[in-house]
C-alpha cells in the first residue's frame, strides 16, 4: 500500500509541458540580455524554442509575461546566491578587510560573470506594461525585496567599517550595484577585444569600489 506521505509523480503531459516552459524562459532569458526587451520578439522565442507562436502562447500571453517569467527566475538565482553567501562565514584577504564588503564585491563579480555568459537579462528603464507586470508578480516582487534588504545590510555594515563612502545614503550605493547589471561599459571593453573576461571584470570592480581617483602612496 503506498504511503500519503509520498510525493505524486508528476504525469508525462506535465513534465513535458514543464519542460518546455523552462526551454522558452531560457530563451527569453538570452535575448534580453543579448538584444533587450524593445528589440526581443515573441516570434524569435518561439523559432528558438522550435515551436509554433499559438503554442507559445499556450504557456505565455504577452512578451510582457515572457520577461516577467525570466525575471523571476532571474530574482530567484539571485536570490540563492545571496542567501548561500550570507550562509557562508567568508573569510576576509586580511585582517583589515570587510566581511559585508567581501560580500558585496562577491556579489558584484558574480553579477559580472553572468552579464558577460550572456546570461544577465537586460530590460528597459521605463516601460509601463512590463513594470506592471512585474510589480504583479509575488515571486519577483518578494525577490527584489529580499535582495534589497541583503545587500543593504551588508552596505550599511560596510560604511559603519568606514569602507563605503558613509556619507553616501545606502540606496544611491544599492542602486550603484544593481547598475552594474546593465554596464554598458562591460560591452564596450568586451567588443574592444584588447581584455579577456576576468580583466574587464576586474576593471569595472576597480571603478567600482574604488573610483577614478589615483592613487596616492
Amino acid at each position: 500500500m503506498t504511503s500519503t506521505t509520498e510525493p505524486l509523480k508528476k504525469s508525462f503531459k506535465v513534465q513535458m509541458l514543464e519542460a518546455r516552459e523552462t526551454a522558452i524562459t531560457a530563451s527569453v532569458n538570452r535575448l534580453l540580455a543579448e538584444k533587450g526587451f524593445d528589440a526581443m520578439t515573441v516570434d524569435e522565442v518561439a523559432a528558438e524554442v522550435g515551436i509554433a507562436k499559438a503554442s507559445l502562447y499556450k504557456h505565455f500571453s504577452s512578451k510582457e509575461e515572457l520577461a516577467c517569467a525570466a525575471m523571476e527566475q532571474a530574482m530567484q538565482k539571485a536570490q540563492a546566491f545571496l542567501e548561500e553567501l550570507q550562509a557562508q562565514s567568508m573569510e576576509s584577504d586580511s585582517q583589515s578587510a570587510s566581511i559585508a564588503l567581501n560580500k558585496l564585491k562577491a556579489t558584484t563579480r558574480w553579477t559580472l560573470e553572468l552579464k558577460l555568459a550572456g546570461q544577465m537579462p537586460t530590460l528597459p528603464s521605463h516601460n509601463s506594461s512590463l513594470r506592471a507586470s512585474l510589480m504583479a508578480s509575488r515571486t519577483y516582487m518578494d525577490g527584489l525585496m529580499n535582495v534589497s534588504d541583503l545587500l543593504g545590510t551588508w552596505i550599511v555594515q560596510a560604511q559603519k567599517e568606514g569602507y563605503i563612502n558613509p556619507a553616501l545614503p545606502p540606496i544611491a550605493v544599492l542602486y550603484t550595484l544593481y547598475a552594474r547589471a546593465c554596464d554598458p561599459v562591460v560591452e564596450f571593453l568586451k567588443m574592444s577585444e584588447l581584455h579577456s573576461n576576468e580583466e574587464i571584470i576586474e576593471m569595472v570592480m576597480s571603478t567600482c569600489f574604488e573610483g577614478l581617483a589615483a592613487r596616492k602612496n
